[in-house]
């Protein structure tokens, strides 16, 4: 994955590519994945396009029988956005903007309701309880391990996010996706139509949402559409390509 920007994201794009140096084999999630470690010079084969593990797990991790406090918090019938926002190029106005759009949407929308665990960051904690704190139908709850993430995101109507991660994540629950970067490292979503890039600027933001929320016909194009991450069976793969790579079979 490449944004071939290296402050954004800061510091995983830095991380990735002086990793990529070391490495003596590489399982690619996608195929333009793939191609972007051949214009790096990375060896053809020694790569293997295998998809993403975190799109095996959620068959491990989502269950029917889930129950969480903040579910008790939604009433029946409401819609629940997830949100989760903390990167460090977005702390500050980018941030502030952000949260002002959504409270504005949710006060238009009486049937939605937002989730957001609010990063560890004193920075994203003082901005998120100030703008969003004390607001109806807006909760602000502790930050979520994997198996209670993966749980929210598949009773959420759609998330909002800036991590990484849950890009490639969601699509295989059939959410939409509000990328809220101006840059992603994750084009495939965006091409195949399971992620939005609407950046931080408040009015983007609002409209986006507003676009998902009152127009069914644009909220049903993202969420069925196929998911360019993997199809699950993405360790499967990796342990073939591993075995075959160390004369294991």
């Amino acid at each position: 994955m490449r944004t071939w920007q290296k402050y954004s994201p800061y510091p995983e794009e830095m991380n990735r590519q002086l990793t990529d140096v070391l490495a003596d084999m590489y399982f690619a999630p996608t195929e333009l994945s793939r191609q972007n470690l051949l214009k790096e010079n990375h060896p053809d084969t020694a790569i293997t396009v295998t998809g993403n593990t975190a799109i095996d797990a959620l068959k491990q991790t989502v269950s029917m029988d889930y129950q969480h406090a903040a579910l008790d918090l939604i009433q029946p019938g409401h819609r629940m956005i997830l949100l989760t926002m903390h990167r460090r190029e977005n702390q500050g106005a980018p941030m502030e903007a952000v949260f002002v759009a959504i409270k504005r949407v949710v006060a238009q929308h009486p049937d939605v309701e937002v989730v957001y665990p609010v990063h560890l960051s004193p920075a994203v904690q003082t901005v998120a309880k100030r703008i969003l704190g004390h607001t109806d139908r807006i909760h602000l709850i502790d930050p979520l391990d994997v198996l209670d993430f993966h749980n929210m995101a598949a009773r959420s109507y759609f998330i909002m996010t800036d991590s990484g991660g849950v890009q490639e994540e969601a699509p295989s629950l059939n959410k939409p996706v509000l990328v809220l970067r101006d840059t992603t490292e994750r084009p495939e979503g965006v091409t195949a139509g399971t992620l939005r890039l609407v950046g931080t600027d408040g009015q983007q933001v609002a409209a986006a949402m507003t676009s998902l929320l009152d127009d069914s016909a644009a909220y049903q194009r993202m969420a069925d559409a196929k998911n360019p991450y993997g199809d699950g069976h993405a360790a499967e793969y990796i342990l073939q390509a591993i075995m075959k790579k160390i004369g294991t079979h």
